[in-house]
């Protein structure tokens, strides 16, 4: 499954006086989590650390400890990417020392912690990969049809092209193609077939447990 945090979100605590500053982000590939890293950094240019973590697929995930003691931030960040098991995300988290040493084992906890707040804050979604179809119509009965697939929640209308005939688009879960066609034959009163036209994903929100 793969899933992605619902928005962007920074979020603040403290522990043992040091404030650490989480910046979450989504992105699609490794140069724009590394812009945004670079770019948190700069924001961030006082911070004693800005350590960072992030996993776009299954081969490109990478995490930096920026100075703090080998395998106490980057690595357990990262840990909780994959254990939430999101794609497509960066973070960096900012640390101002207070002046009170945390040791590994608080450091670990810290990092890991910050990353694991902002997850929660931000909310996941699922990608789920969705069908694009198509079928024609003659543009005097556009008016109808539309009406029709308004009216209906098997599928989504994605785009309208009018020209010597009008295409209508539909975006649905594979899964339902043949339900899609069997519903519009029926509807339309005449044979329906959708072609293929592409896919895309789409981001469904993870609702929590209460």
């Amino acid at each position: 499954m793969k899933l992605t945090i619902r928005k962007d979100i920074r979020t603040e605590q403290i522990i043992s006086k040091s404030r650490f500053i989480c910046s979450l982000k989504k992105v699609k590939t490794e140069e724009e989590a590394q812009e945004f890293i670079k770019a948190v950094k700069k924001e961030f240019w006082d911070a004693t650390h800005n350590c960072s973590a992030y996993v776009i697929d299954e081969q490109h995930q990478r995490s930096s400890d920026d100075g703090e003691p080998s395998g106490t931030a980057g690595i357990p960040m990262l840990g909780v990417l994959r254990k939430q098991e999101l794609q497509q995300v960066v973070a960096v988290v900012s640390r101002y020392f207070g002046g009170i040493k945390l040791g590994a084992g608080g450091l670990v906890r810290a990092y890991a912690g910050s990353v694991s707040q902002a997850i929660e804050e931000a909310g996941t979604a699922q990608k789920v990969k969705m069908g694009l179809y198509v079928f024609s119509c003659d543009p005097g009965e556009a008016g109808k049809i539309l009406n029709l697939l308004y009216q209906q929640t098997l599928f989504s209308l994605a785009d309208t092209d009018y020209g010597t005939r009008v295409n209508f688009t539909l975006r649905m879960p594979e899964e339902k193609r043949t339900q899609a066609e069997a519903w519009l034959t029926d509807a339309l009163q005449k044979q329906i077939e959708l072609t293929e036209a592409g896919h895309e994903f789409e981001e469904v929100p993870i609702e929590k447990e209460h």
